[in-house]
This record gives C-alpha cells, sequence and structure tokens, in this order.
C-alpha cells in the first residue's frame, strides 16, 4: 500500500455557476493515477463509511479519491432539489474530477443509496472519462422501485428519510427550532397523524419537501418518468458492478437495472446480493447472525474492479462467473452464470377453513421433490384438492405490525411466532422437508381473494419453521388492491437465495396490513392521504384455495451446488 497525502479540500463551478466542495485524498507518490468519484447527500466528510473503507483506503492502493458534496448540501452552494440536477451536475464533475492534476483522465464511480444514483445519472450523457459505475441499493423506476411496492406507499422508509434530509436543511440554514423538532421526530416516527402519511411536522417544517410531492403522485404517472434514471439510462453502456443485499428495502432497484444492461449491454455486467439490509453490510443481520463469510467483501471486490476497467490489469475476473449470491441457510456464497431462472415450482394453498385460528391448519402443498440434483422438471400440479376458504378481519385500531423483512425499520429476519398465531394473519406451513430445499431467484404468490370493501391491502411472508418451532422471515410482499381488480392476485415477494434444511418447513403468512413498513390502507378508495385516521375501515378479507382457485406459492428451486 502507499503511502496518503493529507486531504485537499477543493472546489469547482457547475455550468450555471454554483460552486461544488470535495475532499480530494492522493496517493503519496509519483505518477498519474486514476480517480474515483462519490458524490455525497449526507455530507463528504462521511463518505458512506458505515458500509464502505474510509477514502484513504482506496487512495493507498492507487487512485485519487474524490468525495464531493453534491448541489445544496454540506459546504456545496445552491439549492438542493432531489435528483433534479444530478444529470448535469454530474456530467460536470466526472470532466472535472479526470482533468484534475496527477490524474490519467479516467473516472470510476461508486456510492450506495442516493450516492448510487448520482452514478446513473452522471452516465446519462455519456461522459467520455467515466469509465465504470458500481451502484449499490438503488431506484432505477422511482416509483416502483423506491417510493411505492405493489402501488403501496413505504411510508416508514420514505418518511424517515424525508424527515432526516428535513433536519439536515434546517442545520444547514440555522433554524434551531425546526432542526430539534425534526431531530426528535427522527428519533421517535410520528406515524399517527389525523390524516394517515400527512406528516404535519413535516408540512410545518418542510413544507416543499419532495414527500408531499411523492404521496400526491401516487399512481405511475409522467413525475415518475421524468425523474426516474430508468427513462434515460436506455443509451448507456457501461460496465457495471451492481450490489445488492437480500433484506434491502432498494433490492427491487439493483436487479431491475441489473437484468435491463444484462439485455441491452456489450460490457460487463457483475452482481452481487449478500444477506445485508440498507446499512450495515455485516454479518448480523435482524436476529440472525450470517458467520464470518457474510462480512461485507465489497471494497475488495470493488477494487479488483476498477484495477480491471481503469488500471487495464488482468485481475482474473472476466474469466468468472459474474453473479455472486450469498445463500443464507448454508451461509456461504454462490456463483452464478446470470442471474438464477430456474423453474418455478408451485405450492398449493390448502386449508381446513380456519388457517387464523390454529398455526397448523393451513397448509402448502406440493408433488413432493426428490434429490434436488435430479431433474425439476417433472414436478406437477398436485391432486385435486377441495374447495376452500379462510376469512381474516382487519381492525385498524391494532393493525398486523410490521417485523423486519426488506420495508421495515430494522429489517431482517426475526422470530414472528407471536405475530403468525394473531387472528388477522392467515398461515400456511409445508410439512417437514424430507430433503434440503435451496432456493434462488424470484419468489411470489398468486391468492385469489375478495374483501367486502372498495380497497385493501395484502401482505404476504414467506418464513423457514425450524424444527424448535421457530419462525424467521425469509421474504415477503405487498400489494395495494382495489377491490374489483381480476383475480388471481399476484404478490412479488423479494428475491431471495438460502437452503431450508430437512426438518425444517416452509410458511406463507398473509394479512391486510404491515404497519408501519406501509401505511394502514383505509379501505375507502379515495387517493392516498385523503382520508381520516378515524374513517378508516374494518376490512373483510376472504382467501380461497381448492380445485377452482389454485392460490400458491412459487418458488425458485435450484439445485444444491
Amino acid at each position: 500500500m502507499l503511502a496518503v497525502r493529507p486531504k485537499e479540500i477543493a472546489s469547482m463551478l457547475t455550468r450555471d455557476r454554483v460552486r461544488l466542495d470535495a475532499d480530494i485524498y492522493r496517493p503519496d507518490a509519483k505518477g498519474e493515477f486514476p480517480v474515483l468519484l462519490m458524490r455525497q447527500l449526507a455530507g463528504r466528510a462521511i463518505a458512506s463509511t458505515v458500509v464502505y473503507a474510509h477514502p484513504s483506503w482506496y487512495a493507498a492502493h492507487g487512485y485519487i479519491v474524490v468525495i464531493q458534496d453534491v448541489r445544496g448540501r454540506g459546504t456545496s452552494e445552491g439549492e438542493f432539489k432531489l435528483f433534479i440536477h444530478e444529470i448535469e451536475d454530474g456530467e460536470d464533475t466526472v470532466n472535472w474530477a479526470a482533468n484534475l492534476p496527477g490524474s490519467t483522465g479516467q473516472v470510476g464511480m461508486y456510492g450506495f443509496s442516493y450516492h448510487g444514483l448520482t452514478q446513473l445519472y452522471a452516465a446519462v450523457t455519456h461522459p467520455p472519462a467515466l469509465e465504470t459505475i458500481c451502484p449499490a441499493m438503488i431506484g432505477y423506476n422511482l416509483y416502483t422501485d423506491w417510493v411505492y411496492e405493489g402501488g403501496a406507499f413505504c411510508l416508514q422508509t420514505n418518511l424517515s428519510w424525508a424527515i432526516q434530509l428535513a433536519a439536515e436543511t434546517a442545520r444547514l440554514q440555522g433554524d434551531v427550532a425546526a432542526h430539534y423538532t425534526l431531530y426528535a421526530a427522527a428519533k421517535d416516527m410520528p406515524l399517527y397523524d389525523q390524516v394517515p402519511s400527512l406528516n404535519e411536522c413535516l408540512r410545518k417544517f418542510a413544507p416543499n419537501a419532495f414527500y408531499h410531492e411523492w404521496l400526491e403522485h401516487s399512481k405511475p404517472d409522467e413525475y415518475w418518468e421524468q425523474i426516474s434514471p430508468k427513462r434515460h439510462l436506455q443509451e448507456v453502456d457501461l460496465p457495471m458492478f451492481h450490489i445488492g443485499g437480500w433484506f434491502d428495502t432498494y433490492l427491487r432497484g439493483t436487479l431491475n437495472l441489473y437484468k435491463d444492461m444484462l439485455v441491452r449491454s456489450g460490457e460487463r455486467q457483475q452482481l452481487v446480493v449478500g444477506p445485508w439490509a440498507h446499512l450495515p453490510w455485516c454479518r448480523k443481520v435482524g436476529a440472525v447472525d450470517y458467520g464470518p463469510e457474510a462480512i461485507s467483501p465489497i471494497d475488495r471486490m470493488q477494487l479488483r474492479w476498477f484495477d480491471q476497467f481503469l488500471k487495464g490489469k488482468d485481475t482474473g475476473l472476466l474469466y468468472e462467473q459474474p453473479v455472486y449470491l450469498f445463500e443464507m441457510g448454508s451461509n456461504r456464497w454462490r456463483k452464478f452464470d446470470s442471474w438464477p431462472s430456474p423453474i418455478q415450482i408451485p405450492y398449493f394453498l390448502s386449508s381446513t377453513g380456519i388457517a387464523s385460528m390454529r398455526e397448523d391448519s393451513g397448509t402448502l402443498v406440493t408433488e413432493s421433490i426428490q434429490n434436488q440434483s435430479r431433474s425439476l422438471a417433472s414436478v406437477k400440479v398436485p391432486p385435486k384438492l377441495q374447495n376452500s376458504f379462510d376469512v381474516l378481519v382487519h381492525d385498524p385500531w391494532q393493525p398486523v405490525p410490521a417485523l423486519g423483512g426488506h420495508a421495515a425499520v430494522p429489517a431482517g429476519p426475526f422470530e414472528r411466532s407471536h405475530i403468525d398465531c394473531r387472528s388477522d394473519v392467515l398461515t400456511y406451513t409445508t410439512e417437514q422437508l424430507a430433503v434440503d430445499l435451496h432456493l434462488a431467484g424470484d419468489v411470489a404468490v398468486e391468492i385469489w381473494c375478495s374483501a367486502d370493501t372498495p380497497s385493501h391491502d395484502l401482505c404476504a411472508v414467506l418464513s423457514e419453521v425450524r424444527a424448535d418451532g421457530s419462525v424467521y422471515n425469509l421474504t415477503q410482499g405487498y400489494v395495494n388492491v382495489d377491490s374489483s381488480q381480476h383475480q388471481p392476485l399476484r404478490v412479488s415477494l423479494q428475491a431471495t437465495c438460502v437452503r431450508i434444511v430437512k426438518g425444517n418447513a416452509l410458511r406463507l403468512s398473509l394479512s391486510a396490513a404491515c404497519f408501519p413498513a406501509y401505511p394502514m390502507n383505509p379501505a375507502t378508495g379515495s387517493p392516498l392521504g385523503s382520508t381520516r385516521l378515524m374513517d378508516a375501515q374494518i376490512v373483510t378479507l376472504t382467501v380461497n384455495s381448492g380445485g377452482d382457485y389454485p392460490s400458491q406459492v412459487l418458488l425458485p428451486v435450484v439445485s444444491p451446488s
């Protein structure tokens, strides 16, 4: 490793003469070096060290590292407007960084969350110096991947982020009262306003916050098209290192970008998905310790990636399989040639009609799966099941609480048997597995259901039932439903990669709420943010299963090797 010079502070001017400030870390050595650029929302001194090595570590490996405050954040001038200036400012910054003293003229970018998005926006105009990017945990279509899921507003993550950014704005403006109020709200989330989702704290202290626009645009429309990276990236073709986490709220965006680039790109697309939430990236997530292999390898993998594409070193990377997925349960990394697209094995819901009263009364049934080293293509629909139905009643006074998964705070796997025994949760459980079951890829459920209200929500959680009776969530999905929609309802769950060991079982849990990860649906059919809390209705939801109503879970079963 090289010695590193003391940090420099440097500034540049955008095309509209706004000053942007940056910290620069350089190797203390002669010669020219490629530039690594991160454009920061949270203050450049942090440099996303919650998930990455400090910039000086990358500098010690022969890179000039630039950590810049985006417009209107940190000490950079201008007004911060979410997403709006990042294409032009990103292009200007890449061109400036490429011409820094001691630069080879080659630039790579890295960063996660909003800092991942700034990479995508910077790539839109094809700046010649930008050779590669490493977007981690990002939104691609901002409506479906970032703000809404299945048409439901991602309340807890959106509100907490909006309050955090509003508090930082108040701090930069020197507004003591606003900063204190917003800071306190961030530590004790205000979730019970008179009109759900219309946060009074934000309305008072941040009336122009993006949060209000997000509520107003509750359906996919031109607003989302204009600001989403997906619309602007169709002509971009760069080698990309995509990074995600099985419990990250933005995994949908990471995978959608990867899959899109894989189809239309001629460049290397590498994907890594670990067992992580949005942050930090460590071995323990939620209540589960995934072992030493789960400790983030991202810094060393990124360094190797940049050596390949910015320094022209033959690292051997191009000869390896490009998809690295952490298999939970076996707690090891698995490599694939591309995103797994296995045959989806159906597990059909079957019930005695009281799946909400006893944990073992609803079942998941499939043709028995033999040794997984054999072909899975011969799995058939099980013998005809009798028609049956289950009923749950959702009470807005005591909604089913969110626990872990990808949408709640904190995220991750947690023991949830106390939730599954509620009367407003329907559970369907397989028999104990006779062999290990390996899943990798996209998971979905198709549910035949109806409600007695104009609208309702449906939450589907897939869990592992362990031999000792404990229940840990693996993946989940959520959808906002117009009750006139055609049946069956299809709910996309978060993708996963997991081994369920012999003797354990799988369970599907269904409910009409997952609060506060998503707001309670008042069931009136009115637009989001237009119904008072006191007007929320009780929902009676009927789930059908059996021969004429083949409600099912579709599982991506793969071989164990």
